[in-house]
């Protein structure tokens, strides 16, 4: 069997290449001269998503599971949201670093079209490597025709692993691999329309919740331990159960902005303190535009 070599995150080149053609061509989303793809019709709700990228699964926290959000998320008005740098400190920020950027609309046809060319409409099998425990890749595209979805397990964690896997499912996995680089980097790739990237102010966030608790070590002989109370500024905790040991409330109208504003303050190891006196810890899920509440980030 042929080893094929291992596939890392690209630079996408490639993609700013076919964005470039299209603001060329007028923002039209047409293919560069010499190809044929088919026609993207892209949804008319503007706060439908048309290209996902998220990971799924995997060995990790309920809240984890429940509080992940989309490696990058494009909607039909051009709408980007992606994941901003995070300092690299212990405790992390309890806040997620989600940004948004706008897109024209041939260069969201044009992304749509690329998703699709690169993978996401296939149906082969791809094979299952060796790998315990990872997450899975999930694409989805959603065009006015309908939603095409294709989930790659250990996509990245596997990229050059034969052990179990044909030479096709390898090539496939590869091709998958090398979209997913591409839109990782699609932040620093797209053409400039409108403002920078800015931090996403939602209109709703979810709380994922569980009893605080002390983590592991002596409180009075570790300082990571020590952590400075918060009051809760959010509805009442700990809201409805979501997941083993698990709850989830959301915070909407004047909550929503007083809870940013207080996570934006917090770590992720702030206990939040109820007015019973009660502690909290709290993975805070900003909701993107398509989502109304806790059941959107149980699936």
């Amino acid at each position: 069997m042929t080893r094929l070599p291992a596939v890392v995150p690209v630079t996408a080149l490639g993609l700013a290449v076919l964005l470039s053609a299209c603001a060329e061509q007028g923002g039209t989303g047409a293919a560069p001269t010499g190809s044929e793809p088919a026609p993207v019709t892209l949804p008319g709700d503007a706060d439908v998503p048309v290209l996902q990228v998220a990971y799924t699964g995997g060995f990790v926290t309920p809240e984890t599971l429940a509080g992940r959000l989309p490696v990058v998320a494009v909607y039909a008005d051009g709408r980007v949201f992606s994941q901003g740098p995070v300092a690299a400190v212990f405790p992390g920020p309890a806040w997620p670093n989600v940004q948004v950027q706008q897109a024209d609309p041939g260069t969201v046809e044009a992304l749509v079209r690329r998703a699709l060319d690169g993978g996401v409409a296939g149906t082969s099998d791809l094979g299952t490597p060796p790998i315990a425990d990872a997450a899975s890749t999930r694409f989805t595209v959603t065009t006015a025709e309908g939603t095409t979805v294709r989930e790659v397990y250990a996509l990245m964690e596997g990229a050059g692993e034969t052990t179990g896997l044909t030479d096709q499912q390898q090539a496939d996995r590869a091709e998958l691999a090398e979209l997913f680089g591409e839109l990782t980097d699609l932040p620093a790739t797209l053409p400039p329309e409108g403002e920078a990237p800015a931090s996403y102010e939602p209109a709703a966030v979810a709380a994922l919740v569980r009893p605080w608790t002390a983590p592991d070590g002596d409180p009075a002989l570790d300082p990571t331990v020590q952590q400075p109370e918060a009051a809760w500024p959010g509805p009442a905790l700990p809201g409805e159960p979501t997941g083993p040991g698990v709850s989830c409330v959301v915070a909407t109208g004047d909550q929503a902005p007083a809870v940013t504003t207080a996570a934006r303050a917090a770590n992720q190891l702030t206990p939040w303190r109820t007015d019973d006196g009660a502690r909290w810890a709290v993975t805070f899920r900003p909701l993107l535009p398509h989502e109304t509440g806790c059941a959107d980030l149980t699936d």
